[in-house]
């Protein structure tokens, strides 16, 4: 008898920590980054060879950075919605074109609409793993100091950008 209680209860006990790590939102995973600096990167900006991206030039700005590639399908289906939100509300958003082939970024970019004022070329992925993606788009609102303020997990729909980002962005200005 004793001899099937042991089995028994580490079945259990991993069944149970199973059970309570299915109950948790995958996106509501949080930043390393959050309330701190954003890490210091140069990179060339897409499709603009003179042209470089360096976040210590937008001290003083509120604006957002969204981590995106052309090969991902969540970030197709965002950037018409990021178009639009960024207009109507005014906000400022720098790409980070994640591990991609730039002639397929800018194919991208002219078909479902550009919705950044920029955006910056991290082909080796580097700066990537210093902002501590996890999967493509995330979405960082960065605040005047140059902080991160909120991580954004995911497609970012209306309901995200009114309901999630939005409120961040006004706190911060």
């Amino acid at each position: 008898m004793m001899r099937f209680m042991l089995p028994l209860a580490v079945f259990l006990g991993l069944a149970v920590m199973l059970g309570l790590g299915l109950q948790r939102d995958p996106r509501a995973l949080e930043s390393a980054l959050l309330d701190q600096p954003i890490p210091v990167f140069d990179l060339p900006l897409l499709g603009q060879s003179d042209a470089r991206l360096a976040p210590q030039t937008l001290r003083g700005k509120v604006w957002l950075l969204n981590v995106w590639a052309s090969w991902c399908a969540p970030c197709r289906q965002e950037l018409p919605i990021l178009v639009e939100m960024s207009r109507k509300d005014q906000v400022a958003i720098y790409g980070l074109n994640y591990k991609d082939q730039s002639s397929k970024a800018q194919a991208l970019l002219r078909v479902a609409g550009n919705p950044y004022v920029g955006s910056a070329v991290d082909a080796d992925g580097r700066v990537g793993m210093d902002f501590g993606i996890h999967a493509v788009p995330e979405t960082f609102v960065i605040d005047a100091q140059g902080r991160v303020r909120y991580r954004h997990l995911g497609p970012v729909t209306q309901q995200v950008w009114e309901e999630k980002i939005m409120p961040v962005v006004r706190a911060v200005q």
